[in-house]
């Protein structure tokens, strides 16, 4: 007859914004865990509710170690989020080097958002039917950043990069990716179309004043247009209330023509 496997117990802590993923009874304090085996710290974080993309740092018993450590009884360990401003060289930083160029897949909760990014000028997939395996398909053959509100998506082994947003203002969520990727001297406005993702180029006034209404052609002289859908774009009084509503949760988009 097989005996049952005896139950064993760590201790964990979780720092920071890390705390947001637990049950309120072990937010912001050391609390014991129980489990059954030798399970890897990440299998038990993520039992935890964290993603471990969230994660940069794992401690036990003080001592830097992988996702792959196997807990067997009696340790204490003490997990990090990510490390913006503190150097943490020669310890075991568990998430991926950071992308050479931030791109991004948005799961279909997250439009406003992605039309903010592709505004700023960043590459951003979207697209409101997506399901998470297209998500992860897309952020691992593409290497981009998956943004989220959803932690089952981030739980998925394959994903690499990815992000849980905790504002669920679509302005605070931009403001969010903008200082967790360190992306602020990286805007370039009205450099994407908003609607499709698609580069911008400049378009003449003679060709430009073609299509627009004629009110538009005498008032304006800057035109673009998207490559791939066509759509045209000028400057106008949208502009200055865009500049105002971003401005109003830190994000600058520099000088813009103010209304009439």
């Amino acid at each position: 007859m097989l005996m049952p496997e005896p139950l064993r117990q760590c201790e964990f802590r979780f720092y920071e914004e890390l705390n947001d993923f637990l049950a309120p009874e072990s937010r912001k304090r050391t609390f014991a865990h129980y489990f059954i085996g030798t399970p890897s710290v990440k299998d038990r974080i993520e039992a935890l509710g964290v993603p471990h993309t969230e994660v940069d740092l794992v401690l036990v018993d003080q001592v830097s170690v992988g996702f792959a450590h196997r807990l067997v009884g009696g340790e204490r360990v003490t997990v990090y989020p990510v490390f913006e401003r503190v150097d943490i060289t020669g310890l075991t930083r568990l998430r991926p080097r950071p992308l050479r160029e931030s791109s991004f897949v948005l799961d279909v909760h997250l439009g406003r958002l992605a039309g903010y990014l592709r505004l700023l000028g960043f590459d951003t997939r979207y697209r409101n039917d997506f399901d998470d395996t297209e998500l992860v398909e897309i952020s691992v053959s593409e290497h981009r950043i998956v943004l989220t509100r959803d932690t089952g998506l981030l739980k998925r082994a394959a994903v690499t990069h990815g992000a849980f947003l905790h504002e669920t203002d679509p302005r605070r969520q931009l403001r969010e990716v903008l200082d967790r990727f360190d992306l602020h001297a990286r805007i370039a406005p009205f450099t994407r179309c908003a609607g499709c993702n698609g580069t911008l180029t400049t378009v003449s006034w003679e060709e430009a004043r073609l299509e627009v209404p004629p009110g538009v052609a005498e008032r304006e002289r800057d035109f673009s247009r998207c490559r791939n859908c066509g759509h045209l774009y000028w400057p106008g009084s949208h502009l200055s209330r865009l500049r105002r509503r971003l401005h109003e949760v830190g994000v600058d988009l520099g000088p813009i023509p103010q209304e009439a």
